[in-house]
């Protein structure tokens, strides 16, 4: 029986698995997923930090009247803390310094006239003053203890910064999974081949593997020919060693369509062949018990394409513990007629609106197979198999590749 999209997904993520974790150095870990959670190891910041380049005053020789304020010192960042000696006189301080002991207030130099009288340089304050501006005071951002990344959190350049302040140098991450992405079709040739007449040149491992490379996997490529005996031999030998089979062709009703029966030979378990979408109906899934689970893709590009972002990695990302992302909806940009009983994934230009909505405008492509069409789209739209029109201004889900 054919699935609808909501079932197979269903399906799909009911058989998400943890690929385990490791710990690595904190300044490798961009693009992995975290998998503890980060504590302050004391606070943000762990001082009054001077914000301005300027002078640190007594606020209440300012509210008394005095405009005037004799240097006394000065301090820098990275120095020890010092303290004013008398509340009468001002002290020079940088971006970044501990806010000197007895001083409240900082004023910028832009508000600021210095000169020198007997000698000794002074500034005149020009400007109104607030007491307590511009110092960040201590433990603002965060007291000592509080989590401040939780698990689940994909690590970018913001995450490193933290786990460098908090000398965590050991970061504990999810485990990448391995990955193979599997081609079949006596019509293939490598991408360097010249190909004759009835050949084409292998995209859709590339393609996925590219994808794959979004998430920091690095996968393995695999050409298998039409030939039922070699694909069961050459599969037969991965079991073991892999986590995730990612299959391009053979899956629908043609003669040479092996690979359902040969992955049924070896011990997968189907779960489901057949979805109610377009493009992508042919979608195969299933697992091996002690082994790696089996998304095999139809082999027209759009396909295999649209199927690896509405399941494949949806399901990476969990069992490597990624936080999910908020479903992404838009605004379809001009009326569609679509009267298939089925779910449409429609290859759209995302574009943002003044009214902070995204709208989605539609991409002429002429159908699975049209692979240059995607360079036109970044995001494929679901339309319900419920509908056949869909009006301008009506807001659907969008899945966004680019």
């Amino acid at each position: 029986m054919m699935l609808n999209v909501t079932a197979a997904f269903s399906a799909v993520m009911n058989t998400v698995r943890d690929f385990g974790t490791e710990q690595v150095p904190f300044d490798t870990a961009v693009g992995r997923v975290l998998r503890e959670t980060i504590y302050a190891d004391r606070p943000f910041p762990p001082f009054n930090r001077v914000m301005m380049d300027g002078i640190a005053i007594s606020y209440d020789s300012f509210a008394k009247g005095q405009l005037i304020f004799g240097v006394e010192d000065m301090q820098a960042a990275g120095m020890s803390r010092k303290q004013l000696g008398n509340t009468a006189n001002c002290m020079e301080v940088m971006t970044g310094a501990v806010l000197p002991e007895l001083t409240d207030t900082v004023i910028p130099y832009e508000h600021l006239h210095e000169d020198e009288h007997e000698g000794f340089r002074r500034f005149t304050i020009e400007k109104e003053v607030r007491q307590g501006q511009n110092i960040h005071l201590l433990g603002s951002d965060a007291p000592a203890g509080k989590a401040l990344i939780t698990a689940g959190t994909q690590i970018g350049a913001a995450e490193i910064a933290v786990l460098a302040t908090v000398g965590h140098a050991l970061v504990t991450v999810s485990k990448r999974p391995r990955v193979v992405v599997i081609a079949t079709g006596d019509e293939l040739v490598p991408v360097t081949t010249v190909p004759e007449a009835h050949q084409i040149r292998l995209s859709n491992l590339y393609s996925i593997g590219a994808a794959l490379q979004g998430l920091g996997i690095t996968a393995q490529y695999l050409h298998l020919a039409d030939n039922a005996g070699a694909m069961e031999t050459h599969l037969q030998e991965l079991l073991r060693d892999t986590d995730v089979w990612i299959c391009s062709g053979a899956v629908s009703a043609g003669k040479y369509d092996h690979l359902p029966q040969v992955l049924h030979q070896l011990g997968m378990r189907q779960i489901f062949h057949k979805v109610q979408q377009r493009p992508g109906k042919p979608f195969l899934f299933g697992v091996f018990e002690k082994g790696p689970a089996v998304f095999a893709l139809p082999g027209n590009p759009v396909s295999g394409f649209m199927c690896y972002y509405r399941y494949v990695q949806p399901w990476l990302q969990a069992g490597m513990r990624q936080n999910a992302a908020p479903p992404l909806y838009a605004l379809l940009g001009e009326d569609v007629l679509f009267d298939k009983p089925l779910e449409y994934y429609l290859p759209v230009k995302l574009q943002s609106l003044p009214s902070g909505q995204w709208e989605a405008l539609p991409q002429t492509y002429h159908g699975s197979g049209d692979l240059a069409g995607l360079l036109l789209a970044d995001a494929f739209m679901a339309l319900p198999a419920e509908q056949e029109i869909f009006k301008k201004g009506s807001s659907f889900p969008v899945w966004r590749f680019r």
